[in-house]
């Protein structure tokens, strides 16, 4: 079995300094590009986050300080990682809620210009508790029969990521080996802005997901409240949320 793809797909997993998508840094990414004719490529880096890791956090990866002391900053490795996958579709276990987001953040704050446009993501752990429910070890068991060495280690999860989604085509009669079909399923929600701040309304319009305002068109809300735009982009929300925000008053701009 292999992904039928009419593009590059990259499975990447990012371990961190946390889990705070708006204030935590990469300490590593690695990155299992799969192309079109079957060809593979795979490069791993350490980061330097330049802030502290916490021990609770090395505890669950061992990365520690000392260890990315002299690696690489993001902002040195971002046009590299960018260059690696700009051309791609995204996969990766949680990658949707978790590791997308904060590289898009990363990205942004590196001066990248990131976003989702011509791309889509296949988030293989939504596919796995929409039909099983367990964790990335417990799914490379289950799926492949293997017990999952390295756990926690970037490059063994990118890998077991895109070994699991393989069998999972293989098992379910009813999943596509198509990516825009996998990225689909593996949506738990529509939303406009990585963070779920912004999400779309049965008539696929932006609709604020927070707030005294939740549930409020973004473009009403533009319009009779604009110091609410002012606050966001002032206050600690996400870069892409603020992005996201920004090109929808552009838009409206450009209506007018």
């Amino acid at each position: 079995m292999e992904l039928k793809l009419n593009k590059p797909i990259c499975f990447f997993d990012l371990e961190t300094t946390g889990i705070d998508i708006g204030k935590d840094r990469i300490v590593e990414i690695s990155i299992f590009k799969v192309y079109p004719n079957g060809n593979k490529e795979s490069k791993t880096w350490l980061v330097n986050p330049t802030i502290p890791i916490p021990p609770q956090t090395t505890a669950v990866h061992g990365i520690t300080d000392d260890k990315v002391a002299n690696e690489p900053t993001f902002n040195e490795l971002a046009p590299q990682v960018y260059n690696m996958i700009k051309d791609s579709d995204l996969g990766g276990f949680n990658s949707d809620r978790f590791d997308i987001p904060l590289l898009a953040e990363e990205l942004l704050r590196a001066g990248v210009d990131f976003d989702m446009k011509n791309r889509v993501s296949v988030d293989v752990q939504t596919i796995f508790h929409k039909k099983e429910e367990r964790t990335l070890s417990a799914a490379y068991k289950f799926y492949c029969g293997e017990s999952l060495e390295n756990a926690h280690s970037a490059e063994a999860d990118t890998k077991a990521t895109y070994e699991i989604l393989k069998a999972q085509i293989e098992r379910y009669d009813d999943l596509e080996n198509d990516v825009k079909s996998l990225a689909e399923f593996s949506t738990r929600k529509k939303i406009a802005d990585f963070a779920g701040m912004i999400a779309f309304d049965k008539d696929g319009e932006e609709v604020f997901a927070f707030g005294k305002h939740k549930g409020v068109k973004v473009d009403k809300i533009l319009e009779t409240e604009p110091g609410y735009y002012n606050w966001i982009q002032n206050a600690d929300f996400p870069l892409y949320t603020k992005k996201v925000l920004t090109a929808i008053k552009l838009r409206k701009l450009n209506t007018k």
